[in-house]
């Protein structure tokens, strides 16, 4: 019988200790018990069962802007390495973006709404593809691997990357985008904000958009084992959350120099460019997603669904 009780004790005190480095005076975090005991702990057993031996089982873990992917992913990431002893590497897609620089570049060939990062386009995809080829040969080599630094809007520098030393048994890759599902053509013609009715009415970095989701991004995708789907209530939320995540990053930094903090209005501007496919996902990730975690209004997990 799965004991998850026996869990909740070996893992309380490190979960809590991660949780109190993410708050910050005026933002507790509520009902934590809770959420690890009844939804993250019945799910760490489930990725156990899902272990090859000598193979590597890749986790995606997606959700919207501010619905609590690295939250949740760090506190698995503990659960699975204190209580089952697995080896276990987390990243995140937000560190594959490709440098400011490219971005630039990319944004005077293509559309200068590529300059933003965010948007399947923006991630070096020939390197996440690559980074899973690479954990899933026999032998294994140290992989180095980028970082990207939001409060700099670029990737920090190469000593500062990730270093993968030993074969993983889990990798936990999360991201706003990771699973997303490109739209048919017809479905791109009806502008769904002021962003794209201001600025592509070309449909150019639209169509752009949902062209690397059809050919390489869905190849990397299904490079993933499972996929971990958060569903907030709506977009209007994610976008609270997301104001509430930049104010935080401007707390966390206020000392340093030479940031790329957002005001409101560029993080609502900001978030135009995710609406499309954060509203697709809405729709069809539970289709597709191993499992479903739905979030209230309070940033609380309230149900979760086994669907594979």
């Amino acid at each position: 019988m799965q004991n998850y009780e026996e869990c909740f004790r070996s893992v309380k005190k490190d979960c809590f200790k991660f949780i109190s480095s993410q708050e910050t005076p005026n933002e507790k975090f509520k009902n934590k018990q809770k959420m690890i005991e009844k939804f993250l702990v019945p799910v760490c057993f489930w990725i156990s069962k899902k272990i090859r031996k000598n193979n590597t089982t890749f986790v995606g873990l997606s959700g919207g802007q501010g619905t609590g992917k690295t939250t949740t992913s760090s506190l698995i990431e503990i659960i699975l390495k204190k209580y089952f002893k697995l080896k276990v590497f987390k990243i995140s897609i937000d560190d594959f973006y490709k440098t400011r620089k490219e971005r630039i570049s990319l944004s005077k060939k293509v559309h200068p709404l590529l300059k933003t990062r965010g948007v399947p386009g923006t991630h070096d995809i020939d390197l996440m593809i690559n980074f899973f080829k690479q954990v899933k040969k026999k032998k294994f080599k140290t992989i180095f691997l980028p970082k990207f630094e939001k409060s700099i809007d670029d990737r920090v520098i190469k000593k500062k990357w990730y270093k993968l030393k030993k074969k993983p048994d889990v990798i936990i890759f999360e991201g706003w985008c990771v699973g997303a599902k490109s739209q048919k053509n017809k479905d791109l013609n009806k502008s769904i904000n002021q962003l794209e009715r201001n600025h592509d009415q070309s449909l150019k970095w639209r169509k752009y958009v949902n062209k690397q989701l059809l050919n390489k991004y869905k190849k990397f995708h299904s490079m993933l084992d499972h996929l971990i789907y958060l569903k907030a209530e709506s977009f209007e939320i994610l976008r609270k959350w997301r104001l509430k995540q930049e104010k935080k990053l401007s707390i966390n930094t206020k000392n340093k120099k030479n940031l790329k903090i957002m005001s409101k209005q560029e993080v609502l501007t900001f978030m135009m460019t995710y609406q499309r496919i954060t509203e697709n996902m809405f729709k069809y990730a539970s289709k597709y997603a191993s499992v479903l975690m739905t979030l209230n209004d309070k940033h609380q997990i309230k149900k979760i669904k086994y669907l594979k």
